[in-house]
């Protein structure tokens, strides 16, 4: 088997000599090329390059899940294809690592990695469902390029505590869950929109959903990872139905508090809950709309401001080795 390793090496829970074991072992199982991505974007055009290709049959991303998502995004450059496609293992190698988990792999790279080689021993692979972000036909964000995304999406709220963390960490502050949390409170405090939404959900068929404050587009549980707890925005996302969304329609005081303690507490069986909470599942499409515009996040990646997003979950996109 010939293989691409795309390695982060700004990773931030792995070492130089751990990648540097991971790539013998991966390498004494496959005939390995191991590539160092250098810049932004990197990492997607290896991916390509690979969907491109006519003999690597499998691409193992090391790394957090803004390389996973650039490697996905490579890969399904000119669309899924998962009997063609080469197959996708991904070795985790940042502070949350939801994708991995989500898929039921260790969180340590090195279990990871032995988990790997296990599978493809054994034959073991799964197509997955993915999700799939464009600009809207007939608005102003109508031109932004499409973008495939693996465990979750965010327009509004969260997106914005996303964009806090990604300021504070080009100021060279460490990526931890208590720097979320300390970004999440901010984020609170300078929200304008708080008590009365500004984005709609619209899909074929149905009423729109107006004045959510907060929207947040799940294709996997759990939603993310505080430390060992796994937090559940949608319990039901799954990579093998549509996409999940679970909108606030008020973030007050007291709604915050009570919303908070639920996602803490939630589990595979209960997510949030309440009057102002809309949850739904297994959309197929729909679109989001905002009267001003906000923030964008997929996988943990701030993307700048959006008036109008269009999500389609698109199943079987992708096989990945688990």
């Amino acid at each position: 088997m010939r293989a691409l390793l795309v390695v982060n090496p700004a990773a931030t829970t792995t070492s130089a000599r751990t990648r540097d074991v991971l790539i013998h072992a991966l390498a004494s199982e496959m005939k390995l090329e191991a590539v160092t991505t250098e810049y932004r974007g990197h990492a997607r055009d290896l991916g390509r390059q690979a969907a491109e290709s006519e003999d690597i049959e499998l691409v193992v991303a090391l790394g957090g899940d803004g390389t996973v998502n650039e490697v996905v995004n490579g890969l399904l450059h000119h669309g899924p294809d998962p009997v063609r496609l080469p197959r996708l293992a991904v070795v985790p190698g940042g502070s949350t690592n939801v994708f991995a988990r989500a898929l039921g792999l260790p969180n340590d790279a090195v279990e990871a990695t032995g988990a790997i080689l296990d599978a493809l021993r054994e034959g073991r692979e799964r197509t997955v469902g993915l999700g799939l972000a464009t600009g809207t036909p007939g608005t102003e964000d109508e031109a932004v390029p499409s973008r495939w995304f693996t465990f979750n999406a965010g327009l509004g709220f969260d997106a914005g505590v996303v964009g806090r963390v990604e300021q504070q960490r080009e100021r060279g502050r460490r990526s931890t869950h208590a720097l979320y949390l300390r970004q999440v409170l901010r984020q609170f405090l300078d929200e304008p929109h708080r008590r009365h939404g500004t984005i709609t959900l619209e899909r074929p068929g149905e009423e729109p959903v107006e004045d959510l404050v907060l929207s947040i587009i799940c294709n996997a549980a759990p939603w993310t990872f505080l430390g060992n707890r796994p937090v559940y925005a949608s319990p039901k996302a799954s990579f093998d139905t549509g996409l999940d969304v679970l909108g606030l329609s008020r973030l007050s005081t007291a709604a915050v508090a009570r919303y908070s303690t639920q996602l803490l507490t939630s589990s595979p069986e209960r997510g949030p809950r309440g009057k102002h909470v809309v949850s739904l599942h297994d959309l197929s499409g729909f679109t989001l709309h905002s009267k001003v515009p906000l923030p964008l996040q997929m996988d943990g990646d701030h993307l700048g401001l959006r008036t109008s997003v269009t999500f389609t979950g698109v199943r079987r996109a992708l096989r990945v080795i688990v």
